[in-house]
Order: C-alpha cells, then sequence, then structure tokens
C-alpha cells in the first residue's frame, strides 16, 4: 500500500504534532484535521496517541466501546496510509487514567530538540483550564486549536479567557518564534463526522464509507464491532 504524502516541503520544522484521543472508531475527520496542521507547519510527523482510561470521560456514555488494542489497531492501519501518521500506544501501557502532562513529559524527553504541538478541539479547550496541571502543559508544548466554521468564543469561561489573553498568537510566524506557550487557531475545517455519529450509524446498519477508512471498516466487521 502506498503511504500518501501529506507534506513533501524540505523546510520542515522538525515539530512534532500530537494527536490524544479515544479514537472509537478513528475517522476521516482525524486524519484531515490532523494532516491540515501537519501540512500548515510543515511538521515531521503527527503522532496519533489512543487514550487508554481518558480521565474527562466519567460518564458511561464515555467509555470506549472498542477495547484498548482494538482502537490501537484501527489507527495504526490509519497510519500506515500516510507517510507522517504515526501510532503511539504509550498510553495504552498505563494502568492509571492517561493525563495530558504525563504524555508531554515523556515525549519531551524523547524528543528534546523539537518542538511539540499539541491538537485539540474547540471542545477540548472550552474544559482545557481544568485539566490537570494546565499551567505546566503549555511549559512543554503549543496548543493547536481545531476549529469549525462559526466557531464561537463567546462560551470560554473567564479562566479561559485570562489564558487566551495571556497565550494567544495570531501567525505562524509568532507561533514558530517561541519553542513553547502558545495557543494558535487553525483555520476553520468542516468536517460534519464524530464517533459518536459514527457508531450509532454503524448500529443500525447505515452506511459509513464516507466517513471511514477501508481497512477501519473491514477491521470493524470482522470484529463484530459497534453491533
Amino acid at each position: 500500500m502506498v503511504k500518501k504524502n501529506i507534506n513533501k516541503n524540505t523546510a520542515s520544522t522538525s515539530g512534532i504534532g500530537i494527536f490524544g484521543g479515544t479514537f472509537d472508531p478513528i475517522h476521516v475527520g482525524h486524519s484531515q484535521s490532523a494532516g491540515a496542521v501537519a501540512q500548515w507547519l510543515n511538521l515531521a510527523k503527527i503522532l496519533f496517541i489512543p487514550a487508554h482510561i481518558p480521565p474527562h470521560k466519567n460518564c458511561v456514555n464515555s467509555v470506549p466501546t472498542a477495547s484498548a488494542k482494538q482502537r490501537s489497531a484501527m489507527v495504526e492501519l490509519v497510519c500506515k496510509e500516510h507517510n507522517l501518521f504515526e501510532c503511539d500506544n504509550r498510553e495504552l501501557m498505563r494502568q492509571q487514567h492517561s493525563y495530558t502532562i504525563d504524555t508531554l513529559l515523556e515525549l519531551k524527553e524523547k524528543y528534546p530538540q523539537q518542538s511539540l504541538f499539541f491538537i485539540i478541539g474547540m471542545d477540548s479547550l472550552l474544559t482545557f483550564t481544568r485539566w490537570h496541571r494546565f499551567q505546566d502543559i503549555l511549559k512543554l508544548c503549543h496548543l493547536v486549536v481545531n476549529t469549525r466554521p462559526n466557531y464561537d468564543l463567546s462560551q470560554v469561561n473567564s479562566e479561559t479567557e485570562t489564558l487566551l489573553a495571556q497565550h494567544r498568537v495570531l501567525s505562524k510566524d509568532e507561533l514558530t518564534k517561541e519553542s513553547v506557550g502558545a495557543i494558535f487557531f487553525t483555520k476553520p475545517l468542516f468536517i460534519d463526522v464524530s464517533s459518536t455519529k459514527l457508531r450509532q450509524n454503524l448500529k443500525t446498519a447505515q452506511c459509513c464509507q464516507q466517513y471511514l477508512y477501508p481497512s477501519v471498516i473491514d477491521f470493524i466487521n470482522k470484529n463484530q464491532l459497534y453491533r
């Protein structure tokens, strides 16, 4: 299988993109948004990090449906199709909650000379100030916030407003001047898909081919997932 070349620009920043999530299942929204960030920042690679026990997902409906091994396998299948994508299973090897700060500390030790770009969605930004040691996260990486058309910052709380006032940058040049600590909003990318919606569609045997990679669909069918 030929991998898709998201970025062939030789002027790489040598930065590492970090994209965490349950990936239950991974879909084109994940890969397209990560690919857009990789291309825009000329990143060396994007690490997809499946979460084992996400600490912010504490309700029954948020518990992953597929097993950790199955979610990792689906991520691996997608990563095989993109030259800059890599599956990192470090959080799946933990027996406790997956805290972002712990992952970043490990990655900073592994990539001491490279800037880390932690990719999150607008929904995660709205709760970021409640994350474990959120202040320390910005001492290790930049935050890259994926947005959708008509994203609304009026929903942010006062703590997030203060955080943005201190850390938000408005251009790529500003972002790359510092090694850590910036918050940057990407150009809006409209991808009307979510893992929750896909699980519901799969349960009712609705077509999901436009949102899932063929290899992932095959894996889901062979393992009778989301039925």
